[in-house]
């Protein structure tokens, strides 16, 4: 048997979440494939190390395909494969549920690790707890949580490319219109270094400071829903749950409390360093620097050492 991995693309490029899927696919021991719904990207898929075939959907391109469609796509060339993975973002939140009822296969969503052929590791209850699942299916569909994982490497490879007809659209469902999410800067999921925002800053002019900040340092902006919902940052920047799940080297929070579900999408970052003024905030349960202290007052140190100016409250 072999696993495919669901490729996904990002402004025109290959996704860095879905060379973390490959690597995390890529422990079961078993060959891999890559199913790639735009032809365009094809010759990057060749160069990834580890990677056997890259199967190609001609005459389409992946921004163009629902998940409807996907899901039909991949019921129709399942048959080789014992795992169906693609990264816990929305395609594959939406595409393979629906294509493992149409197999009549296991859906496991979130893993975090994996432990052989059929078991793996996911989060529960915003990472609150850990479960271990085994599956007897013959193919089990999983979406990979892609910040647990270290990305394939992108170069080295030798990957033997297999054109595919697509399957009939579905036709009950049409994308009409992409709109791109209102975010400058880095891209969340790839920074090394994210500066991240809560309510404690009090206002959206706090927040641009902040991003202007995190500019200068060569970080990501990341918010809580918090402050997202307040209207201080956009959805794209928001960091939990129901946001984007990080994991970089350092992760920076001003005026976060430290909800679990906030929790439960950075926690897995290598250092993380909390300030606010709260000593009883969660966030410092997970902090392994903690500043019990006026946020504003450390974000002017910092600017001072990094050649930023801001007098916002």
């Amino acid at each position: 048997m072999r696993s495919l991995v669901v490729a996904e693309s990002e402004s025109s490029h290959l996704a860095d979440a879905t060379l973390r899927v490959i690597t995390a696919v890529m422990q079961r021991g078993l060959p891999v494939d890559v199913f790639l719904p735009d032809a365009a990207l094809a010759s990057t898929v060749e160069k990834i190390t580890g990677v056997e075939r890259v199967l190609v959907m001609a005459g389409t391109r992946s921004e163009d395909v629902v998940p409807e469609t996907l899901a039909a796509q991949l019921y129709a060339m399942h048959a080789p494969y014992s795992l169906i993975a693609a990264s816990h973002r929305t395609l594959g939140r939406s595409a393979l549920p629906r294509a493992a009822a149409l197999v009549g296969g296991a859906f496991i969503p979130d893993v975090i690790a994996v432990e052989g052929e059929g078991a793996f590791v996911r989060s529960l209850y915003a990472g609150s707890v850990i479960a271990n699942v085994s599956t007897a299916s013959a193919v089990t569909f999983a979406t990979f949580r892609a910040s647990s994982f270290a990305p394939a490497a992108d170069s080295g490879g030798n990957v033997q490319r297999v054109t595919l007809d697509p399957e009939a659209g579905f036709s009950r469902t049409k994308l009409v219109e992409r709109q791109a999410s209102a975010q400058t800067g880095r891209e969340l999921p790839d920074a090394r270094i994210v500066v991240a925002g809560g309510r404690g800053l009090a206002s959206k002019d706090n927040m641009d400071r902040l991003g202007e900040l995190a500019e200068k340092m060569g970080a990501a902006l990341g918010a809580s829903r918090a402050a997202v919902d307040a209207g201080y940052a956009p959805n794209a920047a928001q960091v939990g749950q129901t946001g984007k799940m990080v994991a970089p080297d350092v992760y920076l929070a001003f005026g976060i409390s430290g909800a679990i579900q906030h929790l439960a999408g950075m926690k897995d970052s290598k250092t993380i360093v909390a300030i606010n003024k709260d000593p009883d905030a969660p966030i410092f349960s997970v902090a392994d620097i903690g500043l019990v202290g006026d946020l504003f007052e450390v974000v002017s140190e910092i600017e001072t050492h990094v050649g930023v100016g801001g007098t916002s409250r």
